[in-house]
């Protein structure tokens, strides 16, 4: 089995999600013996935003520079590990309401038609199904408890939909909110997403796609 892990957080050491997902990834392998794991550090190695050079993955335009080919290079590079991979950690914290824009980086280098999905007649098909993704969520303050602080968070709507887009229905979520309430809303925060990493990791991979061939 593949593990590819993925960070965003931009804060090194004092990161809560980077703390989340080596407590995940290590709770996964512990429950998984045999797991072979692939870390990627989009703080570490950035990912350029897509520009003109970026886009023959898209326009299906075959590389004529130097610079094209780079960045296709990457595009492949990137969208070949994540459609290898049969479990995914990403570590998404909440930044201005939102995932950080080295993981939107990475999203939109590995969403490409033909890879991780296609239209048909019946509209688009995610083509990446079969993976298991766990997202640790860290928010500063609590956005689920409220329609107005629900109505503000673009980070879990968003990923969801874009995961579904690839064709992923087994999308599992951990969750700290309030890590910037102050220790005790922080430590409250942690003990509840500790708590969903051994739920979250003890269950086998694929679980929503196999209850629907089922």
């Amino acid at each position: 089995m593949q593990l590819l892990h993925i960070d965003s957080a931009i804060t090194g050491d004092q990161s809560v999600s980077r703390q989340l997902t080596a407590q995940t990834v290590a709770a996964w392998v512990a429950a998984h013996p045999g797991t072979q794991v692939q870390h990627l550090d989009l703080a570490a190695s950035v990912v350029p935003h897509l520009g003109a050079d970026a886009l023959g993955f898209r326009t299906g335009q075959a590389a004529a520079t130097e610079a094209q080919r780079q960045e296709n290079a990457l595009s492949e590079a990137l969208v070949s590990q994540f459609l290898a991979a049969d479990v995914v950690v990403i570590g998404a914290p909440l930044y201005n309401f939102t995932i950080p824009t080295q993981l939107k980086a990475w999203i939109d280098r590995v969403a490409q038609a033909g890879r991780t999905f296609t239209y048909t007649e019946q509209g688009p098909k995610g083509l990446a199904g079969g993976k298991t993704v766990i997202v640790a969520l860290t928010r500063g303050g609590v956005y689920s408890a409220s329609d107005a602080g629900r109505a503000m968070e673009h980070q879990e709507t968003y990923l969801q939909t874009v995961l579904g887009f690839f064709g992923i229905t087994d999308v599992r979520f951990v969750r700290a909110e309030g890590v910037a309430m102050g220790p005790e809303p922080k430590a409250q925060a942690l003990a509840a997403a500790e708590s969903e990493i051994r739920k979250q990791t003890a269950q086998a991979a694929n679980q929503s796609a196999v209850a629907q061939a089922a």
